[in-house]
């Protein structure tokens, strides 16, 4: 077995490089952020953070309005993934529990959880000793609102440590956060706000403990590595906390619905079929008889969209939400391709 048998399936560049237009993946395409770019260029590359994170986790803790205590640095939201699930399967001392997830979702829920020998179960009314359950809103790939998240919340077991992958909200279009603060205290709430300032490449996100999870809290630290988050992660997240940069999120908000609007609009002329979102990407099957070929032509021409054949979903792709310059693109190499063919 070769080392790219590992390799995880994702968006973003590839062995090509990185595409001209980038639809495979979910970052905010009005970033970056000014404000947040230019602290994470100040930032000072030659001394360690602070191991504490003491200044970065008050700064965040008062963006949510929670205790210090709660705040749990992580170096991307792929390695709190990890590190949440080891604590779940050391707490399970070998009982081989099981980790409840969506229909669909990101997958190193499931990769984490079975590289800690726990069972992935996709309906949680079929687990029978539940020890993570992983919630998503906006949903991934679909970018729908989680149906019946409340209600599944609260169905789980009071044993049961559940998160909710908060990626995404800040780049809900439609609707809003359908659970109440009371609930939101019993989760832990994942955020990697990387993808709404338009920096995926700055690796540094942060989790909410519930409020009874101290004790997880000290369990999770001396799981982690000494200073997870450099100083341009640090500087990353300590902007995400500024006023003016939330501002910017919520100010580009507005310039993705009439890039959506558009881009679905394109989609119809195209006669790709598309599914409904609240977020800033949506799914889309291309109407071929060659759905290999015409992503492999696309990306020949420095288009990418990002096939969801690993999501349960073959013959659809996920887009985010570009400019319009890049939906005239596309539009221009699918008819280059349709002729060809």
């Amino acid at each position: 077995m070769s080392e790219l048998d590992f390799t995880p399936t994702h968006g973003g560049p590839d062995a090509l490089g990185a595409p001209a237009h980038d639809f495979s993946t979910n970052a905010n395409a009005c970033g970056p952020c000014p404000e947040a770019l230019a602290q994470v260029r100040a930032a000072d590359a030659t001394r360690y953070p602070d191991p504490a994170y003491t200044a970065l986790r008050a700064r965040l803790a008062a963006l949510h309005g929670v205790e210090p205590w709660r705040i749990v640095i992580a170096a991307g939201a792929s390695e709190f993934i990890r590190r949440i699930t080891a604590w779940v399967a050391q707490e399970d001392r070998g009982a081989h529990g099981e980790v409840v997830l969506p229909a669909t979702s990101y997958g190193d829920y499931a990769a984490a959880a079975r590289a800690w020998g726990l069972q992935v179960v996709r309906a949680p009314q079929a687990a029978r000793r539940p020890r993570l359950a992983w919630c998503c809103d906006p949903s991934a790939p679909q970018g729908q609102a989680q149906p019946g998240l409340a209600a599944s919340i609260a169905a789980l077991p009071e044993d049961v440590s559940c998160a909710l992958d908060r990626a995404y909200e800040p780049l809900r279009l439609e609707g809003e956060q359908a659970l109440a603060p009371a609930r939101l205290d019993r989760l832990w709430q994942m955020w990697s706000p990387n993808k709404a300032l338009g920096m995926t490449g700055v690796r540094a996100a942060y989790a909410i403990a519930p409020t009874d999870g101290q004790e997880a809290v000290g369990a999770l630290l001396r799981l982690g590595s000494s200073w997870p988050v450099g100083a341009h992660g640090v500087a990353m997240l300590s902007a995400w906390a500024e006023p003016a940069v939330q501002a910017w999120v919520r100010d580009s908000l507005a310039t993705l619905r009439e890039w959506k609007a558009a881009q679905l609009a394109l989609c119809a002329r195209m006669g790709w079929q598309t599914t409904p979102s609240v977020a800033n990407y949506h799914l889309a099957q291309p109407m071929t008889t060659d759905f290999a070929g015409l992503l492999a032509g696309l990306r020949a021409e420095g288009i990418k969209l990002r096939d969801c054949a690993s999501f349960g979903l073959p013959g659809q792709v996920r887009m985010g939400v570009l400019p319009p310059a890049s939906q005239a693109a596309l539009h221009a190499a699918w008819r280059r391709l349709a002729g060809a063919n």
